[in-house]
């Protein structure tokens, strides 16, 4: 579906913690996460290192859309 949307020109992220998957299914931005349970935050932080961390990466994930690529690209 990820190759399908972008060849209507509409950009897509797809933020995952296996990013193996990503790449198999033709996901041209890809943003690794943090843990299959928690994939984008961290429960074991306190709330606002948490609450950084979540912020982080949402920008890394923008960043990405905004972000030409000419295929698969991992934002660390």
């Amino acid at each position: 579906m990820v190759k399908e949307i972008e060849r209507y020109g509409i950009p897509i992220v797809h933020m995952s913690t296996i990013t193996t998957i990503s790449e198999s299914v033709g996901a041209n931005r890809i943003v690794p996460t943090i843990a299959i349970p928690h994939p984008v935050g961290n429960p074991d932080l306190p709330a606002e290192e948490e609450l950084k961390l979540r912020r982080e990466m949402v920008k890394r994930a923008v960043d990405a859309l905004a972000t030409e690529v000419s295929g698969t690209t991992q934002f660390e």
